[in-house]
């Protein structure tokens, strides 16, 4: 299989409220629109946006929305991130920043159908998860 692409497709009942969300909080631009689908990009990276009850979701699972998903975004300052989103009361966090041992500093904000946004800097992490580090 040659992969051309890949990328995450959150399905949501409120496609205008999702969108604005990580367009607003996380700086991604919209690369197309319609009212069940909208692509947003930023940078290389991409996210779509897909209303749940839409004819292109199998009868079965239209209805569902995402959940059970943890996305992350890494960034270059996590700390400046938390200021900007969190510390400013601009979101609430549902974990609050701190540093983990196996490498990251991170906090998590929930999106507005329950996707877990995990903010990320990546650090150095202590020698027991160094080691478990492939090279």
């Amino acid at each position: 299989m040659a992969l051309t692409s890949s990328y995450p497709v959150l399905m949501t009942t409120d496609v205008a409220a999702t969108t604005a969300f990580y367009r607003e909080y996380f700086g991604f631009d919209v690369g197309f629109a319609a009212d069940w689908y909208v692509s947003l990009r930023r940078d290389t990276w991409e996210l779509a946006v897909l209303d749940t009850g839409h004819e292109t979701i199998p009868a079965a699972y239209r209805g569902a929305v995402a959940g059970g998903m943890l996305l992350n975004l890494e960034v270059d300052d996590v700390d400046a991130e938390w200021e900007r989103l969190v510390a400013s009361g601009t979101l609430a966090a549902v974990l609050p920043i701190r540093t983990e041992d196996f490498g990251q500093r991170h906090f998590i904000v929930a999106g507005p159908d329950g996707v877990l946004i995990d903010v990320i800097t990546n650090v150095e992490p202590t020698p027991e998860y160094a080691a478990r580090f492939t090279p």
